[in-house]
This record gives structure tokens, C-alpha cells and sequence, in this order.
């Protein structure tokens, strides 16, 4: 985790506190140079959205309300164009995949330029391939396992550092978006993606690359506020098959404020040519290991 500490100066210090500790994966093998290392998210309680104290929250991110989430797998790091290209030389289900969308080229890169459609074709796929069954995770794991028992903004802690995250960490005058977040520094503008295991960090449910470097799907549709949302952990869906979508994370051409645990956004299903879009996939657990 990290927190902001002033120097003598007057200026923002950042100190970060590493922890070390052990978790649960199995490695899902797609070939024999590419696999995909699944961690296991334990079952537990959290309580999902903002308080009225973060800042730069959303109304969106409201009311605060505990959720119960069953244990699942989940993809240790995004998609990379690696494991796309293996999963798109698959047998279609209901659609053809691009075999290389991305527009920043790099096997351990995120895959990105890529739809909500292309990525539930992409697990599905993947699930009739492994016998086991793969989605995308649902808006309420997705916080979940992002703040793997944590009640700060990020997983580090009150702020957020581009050492720690790829992300816009300089201001952008145009939209009024700060480069720092709270009482945290300004940092670099790499302007593109970065390899997913690019920091080395994790959170404590062994995950990388929660904050930042992709935006992620979910299967979720959206909805503007938290009113009447599930509380099993569950997806919440409309019966519109074109409704909006839901996206996490931040990326790397967004604020960090955009970053947070709690942050959500918008995707339209079908729209394939943002270069900020990805997903990491979930396994689900058969409900007699539950």
C-alpha cells in the first residue's frame, strides 16, 4: 500500500509498503509456450461503491452496499495478445475474431481494439476449448477482486503513482483532468500500453494491473447507480441484448481519479476501435467447492 507523507518542502512524498504472501492459481495451458495463470479469489463480503469522503467519486459509485461474492478464478493479468491470438485460431462459436486488433504491438501487451462481443466470443471459445466455463467478471467481482480486502481508493492505498501504474499522470488542461490524485504526485505520460507484468505489483489476490494500463469489460449492464443491484455478487442484466456495457479500471491514457477501485464507465457492445479497452477473464468455481 501507499500513502502520502509531506516533505520538508511542502511537497508530496509517497511511501509504498510492500507485503509479501502467498496465493492459489492454476494455469490454464493454451499451448505449449502460452497459458493463462488463474488466481483463485476467495469467497467474502465487501461493501461496493465510494464513500461521500473519496475524492473525485462518481454518482455512479452509489449507495455504498455490501456484497457477498462466491469464489472464483481469475486472470492474474488482461488478456495479451499472445493468449488472444491462440484463443482466435479456435473454432468460432457465434462470431470470427481479429487475430491481431491491437494497435500496441506486443505479445505480453494487453489485447485491445477488441469489442464486448469479441471478448464473451473470446470465452466462450476458451470455455468450449478447456470443458470449463469462462466469462467475462461480473461488475461486483471485478471491485471485489481489485480490492482483494482493502477499503482505500486503490489496493495501494489513499493515492496512486505512475511507479505503480501506467496511467496519464500528467494534467490534461483540455478536460481538466489532474495528473495526481489527492494528495499523491504527478508522474509520466507513457501515451500507451505496457507489458502486463511491466511493475512486478500485486495485490493481495496475487492480481496485477487492476489500476490502469486497460479499461476492462464486464458483464454487466450498465446502470447509473447502485439502486437494487444484487447482492450476491452476481451480474446485473437488462433485457436490452444491445444495452450498454460496463468498464473498470482506468487506463493508460486516463486520469488517475479514473483508476480507482470504485471508478466505473461506459462501453457500447459492439464498438471495437478504442485502444484502452481490454478484459481478463474468470473461471467459475463448480458450486461444491463453494
Amino acid at each position: 500500500m501507499s500513502q502520502p507523507l509531506e516533505t520538508q518542502e511542502g511537497k508530496p512524498k509517497v511511501i509504498i509498503k510492500r507485503h509479501q504472501g502467498e496465493a492459489q492459481f492454476f494455469v490454464e495451458q493454451l499451448s505449449d509456450d502460452v497459458g493463462i495463470r488463474m488466481m483463485l479469489i476467495p469467497k467474502g463480503s465487501f461493501n461496493m461503491g465510494s464513500p461521500e469522503y473519496e475524492p473525485e467519486r462518481s454518482a455512479s459509485e452509489e449507495p455504498v452496499h455490501q456484497v457477498n461474492v462466491p469464489s472464483f478464478f481469475m486472470g492474474k493479468y488482461p488478456v495479451t495478445q499472445a493468449q488472444w491470438r491462440v484463443v482466435a485460431s479456435l473454432p468460432p462459436v457465434n462470431r470470427e475474431l481479429n487475430p491481431n486488433p491491437s494497435r500496441f504491438k506486443g505479445d505480453n501487451r494487453p489485447v485491445e481494439c477488441i469489442s464486448w462481443y469479441d471478448a464473451v466470443e473470446f470465452c466462450q471459445r476458451l470455455s468450449q476449448y478447456t470443458h470449463r466455463s469462462y466469462r467475462l467478471p461480473t461488475d461486483a467481482e471485478w471491485e471485489y477482486a481489485c480490492r482483494a480486502g482493502t477499503t482505500t481508493p486503490f489496493h495501494f492505498g489513499e493515492t496512486i503513482t505512475t511507479d505503480l501504474a501506467n496511467y496519464r499522470g500528467t494534467d490534461n488542461t483540455e478536460y481538466g483532468w489532474s495528473g495526481s490524485y489527492g494528495r499523491g504526485p504527478k508522474g509520466e505520460y507513457r501515451k500507451k500500453t505496457t507489458p502486463v507484468d511491466h511493475f512486478g505489483i500485486a495485490n493481495a489476490f496475487g492480481l496485477c494491473d487492476m489500476h490502469g494500463n486497460v479499461r476492462e469489460l464486464c458483464l454487466d449492464h450498465w446502470r447509473d447507480n447502485y439502486e437494487g443491484a444484487p447482492k450476491d455478487g452476481s451480474a446485473w442484466l437488462s433485457d436490452d441484448e444491445i444495452a450498454i456495457c460496463v468498464l473498470r479500471g482506468g487506463s493508460w491514457n486516463f486520469a488517475p481519479s479514473r483508476c480507482r477501485c470504485a471508478s466505473r464507465f461506459t462501453s457500447y457492445p459492439g464498438i471495437d476501435i478504442n485502444d484502452f479497452v481490454g478484459f481478463r477473464v474468470v473461471c467459475e468455481l463448480p458450486r461444491i467447492l463453494q
